[in-house]
């Protein structure tokens, strides 16, 4: 299974392109998609999910036009968008059996496949419960059960992991890694070490252009070199952020162990070299682009 975009965009008047001429080709895997707000991340994504209607470019799933023909993707499409919505009056039982009924969904598997889910998103201690009392992070779970429901080959999910606990990623991350294998997975998040943790390509996106698209390894590679870290003084700092762009810091006693891109100039004095991590290259490349 394969996803072609070709020329992709999407305009709304004469001063807003939220998306320019993107040309990408996604394979079966997890695809993580960066980009600052306001890049196109979410738009791309709503026109693949044929909610939003290009201005121009096409998108073909196996070669089938999917805005000439949006029932090709929608029956084999899982969609979290980052806005969802949950009817709170329902329990977790009652709004999947609700969004099932929308999806064309029923049978006798399905209380099964409902039962399979929510044990995946650690939901069924409080499934009997009204979603309208749950936290932040269990509606996010039970959002990903949603788009769960139809056993997807496609799969799409803006800010999956907002609202979630550490325990709670890591369990999202080996429940993608588990699907990763015979569906397309593209997935939007601004925590880029669960993008690290899981993409097998990343592409990035800014001011509605696709700026890189690649393996991890390969994005890496171009921050190789260029990030350091050095042992200031307090008061020293700020004056050191007029010279370099700092990423991390870390408060030693009366000392802070920073972390930097050199960009151009020569490092610091006293510095050390250190492994780029995708967050070093991904910085690199959106404040060069």
């Amino acid at each position: 299974m394969a996803l072609s975009i070709t020329n992709l965009s999407k305009q709304y008047n004469a001063q807003k392109t939220a998306v320019s001429n993107l040309s990408l080709q996604i394979n079966k895997g997890v695809l993580g998609l960066l980009g600052p707000n306001g890049a196109g991340k979410s738009t791309l994504m709503k026109m693949i999910a044929t909610i939003s209607i290009p201005s121009s470019g096409s998108l073909l799933l196996e070669g089938i036009d999917i805005v000439q023909n949006p029932n090709s993707i929608r029956k084999v499409l899982g969609y979290l968008p980052q806005d969802f919505g949950v009817y709170p009056n329902l329990n977790a039982y009652e709004f999947l059996e609700y969004i099932a009924a929308m999806k064309g969904l029923g049978g006798k598997g399905l209380r099964q496949r409902i039962d399979l889910l929510l044990e995946s998103v650690n939901l069924t201690a409080d499934a009997k419960r009204p979603i309208g009392t749950y936290s932040g992070g269990m509606k996010q779970r039970i959002g990903i059960a949603q788009a769960l429901l139809n056993d997807p080959k496609v799969l799409i999910f803006d800010e999956p992991t907002v609202g979630l606990d550490p325990e709670e990623r890591v369990r999202f991350r080996q429940l993608i890694a588990d699907l990763a294998q015979d569906s397309i997975i593209i997935l939007s998040s601004h925590i880029v070490s669960d993008i690290e943790s899981i993409a097998d390509e990343v592409a990035i996106m800014q001011e509605g252009k696709l700026i890189t698209h690649a393996s991890q390894y390969d994005i890496i590679k171009q921050a190789e070199g260029r990030i350091f870290e050095v042992l200031l003084d307090n008061n020293d700092l700020n004056a050191f952020k007029h010279h370099y762009k700092v990423i991390d810091t870390a408060r030693q006693a009366d000392q802070v162990r920073t972390r930097y891109i050199s960009t151009g100039q020569a490092a610091a004095p006293l510095s050390t070299q250190v492994t780029a991590t995708l967050e070093d290259a991904y910085l690199i490349l959106t404040q060069t682009n």
